[in-house]
């Protein structure tokens, strides 16, 4: 199976939204882009909400067949390692192997011994092209390379090898992630990863990189957009490079986790893609389930009750539900409005306190001739009662709707209209037109 150039990772907590995310796909080809969407759902999400991989399989082709869909899409298992990976393989043909524990762990000394030597060839100065700057390789660096990466690499080829024995080398998409880590990797540390992936014989198509900055859930970038245009474009340049020189698959691709709302980085992105013909992948995190809970107070009545329910139980909570987003999410507690005050607002309030205050035709033309940081997040446009505290903390609780059980989800279906509006035109407007049309 081949991935498309473009590709989006349409997340979505509930499995409700899935017509209203292909909407947005065909939309985009409509204007002569083709993206392939991938339905993506972790076995964290999974335990939480109370659903199966089968469930989101379920989803995408129920999706695909009423709109009568005839490009690929996939559906991946999100974040797997070798311990939850089993229950993804019947109905996952995407799989993100996720190896980040294994970063800095070192490898067998025969195993390092003969990666520096088969690799020792590249000692001196390494060009690659596009890259403005030369690169010092030493022996010594290469052996520091594969003792952070190697063991890392070679656990991604266990389980691999784990999907493959089950169905078949052509029958998925691999990816690797190596962005939950402390650091973003180098140019040369990349080009050696994926030189360690060829070894392994893993036909990867998307490789997930730290990239520099802060990539909290849900809001935009946090970070110098200059440190990650420079770093972006030397990474698409170290993919290529890779491709040639260690026979990866023409197809391979950088892939951005957390990528939904990053407005700010996109003209960078957008710019980049161009210059060197490259795709991408994109995985939109829970941008979605946001616009569920936008839609649901827009709809006002018991909606907007829910809405308000959901965020006091997560206040309630902040604690417990913060623990496992601790490394990608920023949320100062003393900005978050008291319950008393939410009860007061409307529909209208509630919506415009949660959703990006984005007017994307003046805010990203804005970025893109100022290759600054603009603060999307208080000062674009009349959104001056959006709150990206309030926002984050509402990303997170998920799993207080989750507990509400049939009362959330007979929600959805009654304000099923209002809601994938709002799920449709935040996925094309704020991120595919950005990234890919402007």
């Amino acid at each position: 199976m081949n991935l498309g150039k473009y590709s989006f990772g349409t997340g979505d907590r509930f499995g409700r939204q899935g017509k209203a995310l292909l909407a947005a796909i065909i939309k985009a080809r409509q204007e002569g882009v083709t993206i392939t969407p991938v339905w993506n759902k972790s076995h964290r999400e999974h335990n939480i909400i109370g659903t199966k991989p089968a469930d989101t399989r379920k989803e995408a082709d129920e999706a695909v067949r009423t709109c009568r869909w005839d490009g690929s899409y996939f559906v991946d298992a999100d974040h797997i390692g070798l311990n939850t990976v089993d229950r993804f393989i019947k109905a996952s043909d995407f799989f993100t192997i996720d190896v980040a524990d294994f970063i800095d762990r070192t490898a067998d000394e025969s195993e390092l011994k003969l990666f520096v030597r088969k690799y020792s060839k590249y000692i001196g100065r390494l060009s690659i092209e596009e890259i403005d700057t030369t690169f010092e390789v030493t022996e010594e660096r290469i052996r520091a390379i594969a003792g952070k990466f190697l063991l890392a690499v070679k656990q991604a080829g266990e389980i691999y090898r784990r999907i493959e024995a089950a169905k078949g080398a052509a029958n998925f998409v691999t990816e690797i992630s190596m962005d939950e880590t402390g650091e973003a990797q180098t140019p040369v540390e990349l080009f050696f990863i994926l030189a360690a992936i060829a070894d392994e014989g893993i036909p990867v198509q998307t490789i997930a990189p730290k990239f520099v900055g802060r990539f909290n859930k849900g809001v935009d970038y946090e970070g110098s957009i200059a440190r990650f245009a420079k770093q972006f474009e030397e990474d698409l340049a170290a993919v290529a490079f890779a491709k040639k020189e260690v026979g990866l698959p023409e197809n391979l691709k950088l892939s951005i986790h957390s990528g939904s709302d990053k407005f700010s980085i996109y003209p960078a992105i957008n710019r980049a893609l161009k210059k060197f013909d490259a795709g991408l992948h994109i995985k939109t995190s829970g941008t979605t389930w946001l616009e569920e809970l936008a839609g649901l107070a827009m709809a006002g009545g018991d909606g907007l009750i829910i809405a308000k329910c959901v965020y006091a139980g997560a206040l309630a909570r902040i604690d417990e539900l913060c623990e496992p987003y601790a490394t990608v999410i920023g949320i100062g507690r003393a900005k978050l409005p008291a319950v008393q005050d939410v009860d007061k607002w409307d529909g209208e309030r509630f919506a415009a306190t949660l959703q990006h205050p984005v007017p994307i035709g003046r805010s990203i033309k804005d970025v893109h001739k100022s290759n600054r940081k603009i603060d999307l997040d208080r000062s674009i446009g009349a959104g001056q009662d959006y709150n990206p505290d309030f926002r984050q903390l509402l990303h997170i609780a998920y799993k207080i709707a989750a507990e509400m059980g049939r009362r959330y989800l007979d929600a959805l279906d009654k304000y099923e209209d209002i809601i994938a509006k709002n799920v449709t035109e935040n996925i094309y407007e704020r991120h595919i037109k950005p990234v890919l049309l402007v």
